[in-house]
């Protein structure tokens, strides 16, 4: 059997750097797979499992030097932002460490037994247990957060879910060296290096989904692949849930009376949202309801003079540049949609930013002008200027699920009066899975209460990817009746040895 070798690229001249692997083959990732299953057990303790999790983010921080240079070179992300990601990569870490010393994620309920109801209540004892093997495929545009050490694998890591990583072909070096500290940190603390494995190779990701052992998927990337690694996990004998996010158009919406309190101010944030990290962001506008009229011109024009001043920038692969010259040109050629700055090439390895304009009449014609509301990936949005807030309720009804939604309002709006703020509130409500109101989406904040994620196609789950609540993923509830007490899980047991917190209704 011949063997394709994994390089590792540089994006700033789409030249070969080194070998760094081979795809796997599916014998390989069988392999992987059942050597993973195999380490169920070693990840029962919750106290070594924390212990795991604080050493691998040791270890990545200690390792800081080595895991940036790897990271910006592969992704020409740079190290500022790498500093950034890896920062918040160790904090996810660390976090999910507390999350599972605290054990509340376990969500123990206990109804005692009531035999005065009717009917009677038998005793029941309730918690979450780990559904096994964890497939994570990794993201392009956060070769640390999303990718080997990220949120998805802390996340079911935490669970006690061992984890196999399909890495992503843009950054294979950096999966490599993440994943070496991972199972360095695994051994330290007397877990076998297995609970974290990485393979390679479209043909090995494939494998992976419809391996028999795999319990559950995540995903981060594009809709189009996310939705055959979906559809794959539903086609199984025995179909896994597939926790994927995929495209976002994040729409925002200016009211007219922000537009004439702070439009210079609204523009110039929109420039810097658009195009952060090179407009490869899952959370970048992408779609921004601006009114008709001179305060409307005011945004259009700020927006104009900061995108005129930024450099080009390096995508992660020349694959995606040729996906965003060509989706531009695509949405440029349509009647009556304007570039006053033009995105597109801005030279051989890297390009501009930019926006596009079209008046929301032209986009409620559907047609050809759908294009406009699908998500073009890199650093560019598509200004709608409507007339009316019946005109901005008409596009926002086009949009399917996403990410994110941003309203900018007037102090007079925030204050809470019902109003034309309020129905905004409630419309956008149904389209995603965080509102945003006078920020800017791009920046997702790793706190109990984030969510990262909504209606499908920006997920295919109800769950986030993102925040302390990202584990209840890879774990599933059992109910326990009438089980004598010697015969329970330590978690549920009536003396409570773990000291977990539970919720018990009754006597």
């Amino acid at each position: 059997m011949t063997t394709t070798s994994v390089w590792s690229v540089d994006p700033r001249t789409g030249k070969q750097r080194e070998q760094v692997a081979v795809e796997a083959t599916p014998q390989e990732v069988d392999e992987a797979v059942r050597a993973a299953h195999a380490a169920r057990g070693a990840l029962a303790d919750a106290t070594v499992r924390a212990a795991f999790l604080r050493a691998a983010a040791a270890l990545l921080d200690e390792s800081a030097a080595h895991v940036i240079e790897a990271a910006d070179a592969e992704t020409a992300l740079g190290p500022g932002r790498l500093t950034g990601e890896l920062a918040r990569t160790t904090g996810q870490l660390r976090a999910f460490a507390d999350a599972v010393d605290a054990g509340s994620y376990l969500d123990i309920r206990i109804d005692r037994a009531d035999p005065t109801l009717s009917p009677p209540r038998p005793e029941l004892r309730r918690y979450k247990i780990p559904l096994g093997v964890v497939a994570v495929y990794a993201a392009s545009n956060f070769p640390l957060a999303f990718s080997v050490p990220g949120g998805d694998t802390a996340s079911a890591l935490a669970a006690g879910c061992p984890v196999v990583v399909k890495a992503h072909p843009d950054h294979p070096a950096t999966s490599e060296l993440c994943a070496s500290l991972l199972r360095r940190a695994a051994v330290a603390t007397g877990l076998p290096a297995e609970v974290v494995s990485v393979v390679h190779g479209f043909d090995a990701g494939l494998e992976l989904i419809r391996h028999p052992l795999v319990a559950a998927a995540g995903f981060t990337g594009s809709i189009r692949g996310g939705r055959a690694l979906f559809d794959a996990a539903a086609a199984r004998p025995v179909p896994i849930p597939f926790h994927g996010e995929l495209g976002s158009l994040n729409p925002v919406v200016v009211t007219p009376a922000a537009a004439a309190e702070r439009a210079e101010e609204i523009g110039a944030g929109l420039a810097g949202s658009v195009t952060l990290g090179v407009g490869q962001f899952c959370v970048k506008p992408g779609l921004v309801l601006v009114p008709e009229g001179p305060d409307g011109d005011r945004i259009t024009g700020e927006l104009t003079k900061a995108l005129g001043e930024i450099e080009p920038g390096v995508l992660l692969d020349h694959r995606m540049r040729e996906n965003f010259v060509s989706g531009v040109r695509e949405r440029t050629a349509l009647p009556g949609v304007d570039a006053p700055v033009t995105p597109g090439s801005g030279g051989e390895h890297t390009v501009g930013a930019g926006y596009l304009t079209v008046r929301a009449e032209q986009l409620l014609e559907g047609g050809a002008y759908d294009v406009l509301l699908e998500e073009c990936f890199g650093p560019v949005t598509v200004v709608v200027r409507y007339a009316d807030q019946d005109e901005a309720g008409a596009v926002l009804g086009l949009l399917g699920g996403n990410l994110s939604a941003t309203l900018q309002l007037s102090a007079a709006e925030t204050e809470g009066a019902p109003g034309p703020a309020a129905a905004l509130i409630g419309q956008v409500t149904g389209l995603a899975g965080r509102i945003v109101v006078n920020g800017w989406p791009t920046g997702v904040a790793v706190a109990p209460a984030q969510h990262h994620g909504g209606p499908y196609p920006a997920a295919t789950s109800h769950s986030t990817s993102v925040g302390g609540t990202a584990i209840e993923r890879w774990l599933r509830p059992v109910a326990y009746q009438s089980v004598p007490d010697a015969l329970l899980p330590p978690e549920l047991r009536e003396s409570n040895p773990l000291g977990l917190p539970r919720q018990v209704t009754g006597g």
